[in-house]
């Protein structure tokens, strides 16, 4: 597949890109400083229909960063020596997380694939850069540690073979986007490929290669491994400090994988114990957060000051209240709809956005401890 990307392109500032006005970003420039798949990818993923390009350089160095993230997670599957094994069928994995990630890879390859059909080439590189980013190097790589490093037999080799077959996925999903550093990766892990990854057939994976059960209890660890850690950093939790985790009013369901995942939980939230229970239990001095149908709950006061934090959040959403109210006053001003360039309001918008969902993102935290 070949992406076509027709777009006008604008600098940041939001003005259309013209050599008399002395705004031009020359692409070879780019390339230099970013390389040619960060600028490939940064325009297939503002390729949006019917609307311009808002061309910037930190956005071309973000996904230079993806490109160098991928690079690093390979790495490290060549360094635990999971290489591609063409015998292997992934439909045949035991272990919940190898069908967690091989599903996932199915789900991600389907959304490229429709994507494309379609023509929306940016939310084709959405849904591969959310899937490698977020799933394979940020969970997976987790997830897989604990059996790369410790185990042995079976699981060992499945997850070996499970991780080189989706970072495979990834390579031939990617490399209409970056088509150089996914050339190199494939011929770099492993010892022969029969072609060269342009050659290399697409990946057609149905809904036989997921496993909506493995799926539900993984993304359940994922999502409370997440609340956790969005606790610690939002209330400003100290990295060495190892905390005790209770979860009230679970099911039976979450209790077994509760208990079935316990170790790789507490490694991941940095939690030195876990517990379930239906009881009422204290929750002052508490951090609190709603996970599935049960209440993960948090004890901070032994380890931050709370009242220093909770006047931290306050003076942080008091600041925000004043931005969102100056936006708003601004974007209900019609002098400056009607005169400004649509791109402005747009980019007015946009910022008002982020500032309404990091105000939202404060006063949750502060909900968590009673504030």
């Amino acid at each position: 597949r070949t992406v076509y990307i027709h777009a006008l392109v604008r600098d940041a500032h939001g003005q259309k890109m013209s050599k008399s006005k002395g705004n031009v970003m020359d692409p070879l420039d780019i390339i230099e400083r970013y390389g040619a798949d960060a600028l490939r990818f940064t325009l297939a993923a503002l390729a949006a229909q019917g609307r311009d390009i808002k061309m910037s350089e930190s956005r071309v160095e973000g996904y230079r960063n993806f490109a160098t993230k991928l690079w690093n997670a390979a790495r490290f599957c060549e360094m635990n020596h999971c290489r591609p094994d063409p015998a292997f069928d992934p439909r045949t994995c035991e272990q919940r997380v190898n069908r967690w990630i091989v599903g996932k890879a199915a789900r991600a390859a389907q959304q490229v694939d429709a994507a494309l059909d379609a023509y929306r080439f940016n939310d084709a590189a959405q849904a591969i850069y959310q899937f490698t980013w977020n799933t394979f190097c940020d969970w997976y790589v987790e997830f897989a540690k604990p059996v790369l490093y410790d185990d042995s037999g079976p699981a060992l080799e499945e997850t070996r073979r499970t991780a080189a077959w989706v970072l495979d996925v990834i390579l031939r999903l990617l490399h209409p986007f970056m088509p150089f550093v996914t050339e190199e990766l494939w011929n770099a892990l492993a010892d022969e490929r029969e072609t060269l990854l342009i050659a290399a057939p697409w990946p057609v994976l149905d809904d036989s290669y997921t496993d909506s059960a493995a799926e539900a209890e993984m993304d359940w660890v994922a999502q409370l491994v997440g609340a956790v850690r969005a606790v610690r950093a939002e209330m400003n939790v100290p990295p060495a400090a190892w905390l005790p985790l209770t979860l009230k009013d679970a099911s039976e369901t979450t209790c077994q994988r509760l208990t079935t995942h316990a170790p790789l939980i507490q490694r991941l939230a940095r939690l030195e114990s876990l517990d379930a229970t239906n009881d009422d239990v204290a929750v002052a001095g508490c951090a609190q957060e709603v996970v599935g149908e049960a209440t993960a709950i948090l004890p901070l006061a032994d380890v931050i000051d709370l009242n220093k934090e909770k006047l931290r959040l306050e003076k942080e959403i008091a600041r925000l209240e004043t931005e969102l109210e100056k936006m708003d006053k601004k974007l209900e001003n019609e002098q400056f709809l009607s005169k400004a360039p649509a791109e402005v309001v747009a980019d007015h918008r946009e910022r008002r956005q982020d500032a309404r969902d990091q105000h939202e993102r404060l006063k949750a935290a502060l909900a968590r401890i009673g504030g």
